[in-house]
């Protein structure tokens, strides 16, 4: 089963590139019914974040009325981005599947190692450098967080 959805989530992600999308597609599988799918949206939206996988989460989040993907599985065209892998952690499905690996996306031009570079750098290295602005009031989100009785956690 596990090949038909993938093959199916490649010809969403043909057909996306033929529509002047990008070439990724996901697919989220619940109890052995596709629950819901993203193609890349990048260029069309004007988003940065719109990659397949987080389009397909948002709306099978949606479509559940959960944050959290629980007994789901996930089956994307190609090895997850470092952005889309968090959105995916977030998520917690039961199980990832993915064809192409990030080498192929980097002979394609979608080459993420540098941001896995970045991800390692000090924070005054990196190419856009994060520059931390100390307030004496930067905990109280958390504060108010930690004693909030009926909080969700996630």
């Amino acid at each position: 089963m596990a090949n038909s959805y993938m093959k199916q989530a490649i010809e969403m992600a043909v057909a996306n590139v033929r529509r002047n999308g990008g070439p990724f597609a996901t697919l989220i599988v619940k109890d052995g019914i596709v629950i819901a799918s993203g193609a890349n949206q990048v260029t069309r939206s004007n988003d940065p974040t719109a990659h397949a996988e987080i389009v397909a989460i948002r709306e099978a989040c949606r479509i559940l009325g959960d944050f959290q993907l629980t007994g789901c599985d996930l089956y994307t065209t190609c090895e997850p981005c470092p952005m889309c892998l968090g959105a995916i952690y977030w998520a917690r499905p039961a199980h990832v599947y993915y064809a192409a690996t990030h080498a192929d996306a980097a002979g394609a031009g979608f080459d993420d190692s540098f941001i896995y570079r970045e991800i390692a750098a000090p924070h005054d290295h990196r190419a856009i450098p994060m520059i931390r602005v100390s307030d004496e009031l930067h905990s109280s989100p958390f504060d108010e967080w930690s004693r909030k009785s009926d909080r969700l956690r996630y």
